[in-house]
């Protein structure tokens, strides 16, 4: 696992940074270029429905790790269905 890199955006008018590790980043951009979406527009839209518990870091990555789950639910009900 590579360490976490520090990468900063402007969200809302004000400048902030989050910090994830290469894999994060690596699929952050992907979804981001399937959303077409540059990336600091999708973690604003990220940061926007956040609860106030937690960062803006692990908000990233919990809704990575949704995308792929629903994701893979997708593909398994398509798969039950043909």
């Amino acid at each position: 696992m590579s360490r976490p890199v520090k990468r900063s955006f402007t969200i809302a008018g004000h400048r902030t940074s989050i910090s994830l590790e290469a894999s994060f980043w690596e699929a952050l951009k992907a979804l981001a270029a399937e959303e077409r979406l540059p990336v600091a527009q999708l973690i604003a839209r990220i940061d926007q429905t956040r609860g106030p518990e937690g960062g803006l870091s692990s908000a990233v990555r919990v809704w990575i790790l949704r995308r792929y789950q629903a994701a893979l639910a997708d593909a398994g009900e398509r798969r039950t269905v043909a």
